[in-house]
């Protein structure tokens, strides 16, 4: 397969393209979304020892939702992206940074990718909470590691945040995946 052009059909807050292929001589056309990439971390305080998620309204998922913290990618880089989002959606600045995975999120039809992280933080620089001129309403919420274990997840790049921690940690958890070496 391969890409034979794009064409930008909607340029707005995000853009979509249409992309011709070609397969074995025969052109076929797809859409596709480009969301931008994303940082991401799950954040652990080390001063209190809760891990620290964000709750904000999805309107895409037509609900609140339980995540990790994150935003947009600017500047085509992941660490600068993921301090500056901790600051402003919890408050905290970074003590400890350590970069996890990237991975696509549906690599089918969307070219996001997400640059994921750990960090760890331990003193407020700021209120949180997001910026009101991006229209931000962000809940902080703290867990602790029960707690982080026994929460459903509905976002993906949460669900492989915390099934990461949960690896690491040696723990098990009965409301995320788990695989044996046979699959």
């Amino acid at each position: 397969m391969k890409i034979k052009g794009k064409e930008i059909i909607y340029d707005g807050f995000y853009t979509f393209r249409k992309v011709l292929l070609e397969d074995k001589g025969e052109t076929i056309e797809r859409e596709q979304f480009d969301s931008g990439g994303a940082a991401a971390a799950l954040v652990y305080d080390t001063a209190k020892q809760h891990y620290l998620f964000v709750k904000q309204f999805r309107y895409s998922a037509e609900q609140d939702l339980l995540e990790i913290v994150g935003g947009v990618l600017e500047e085509n880089n992941p660490e600068k992206t993921i301090r500056k989002e901790i600051e402003e959606e919890i408050g905290y600045a970074v003590d400890n940074l350590e970069h996890v995975w990237d991975f696509y999120t549906s690599p089918g039809a969307c070219t996001e990718v997400v640059y994921l992280f750990y960090a760890e933080v331990s003193r407020k620089k700021a209120e949180g909470g997001g910026k009101d001129k991006e229209h931000e309403k962000i809940e902080i919420k703290a867990l602790t590691e029960d707690e982080l274990v026994g929460q459903r997840y509905r976002d993906a790049k949460t669900i492989i945040a915390v099934q990461w921690l949960v690896a690491k940690l040696g723990k098990k958890s009965s409301h995320l995946p788990t695989w044996t070496k046979s699959q």
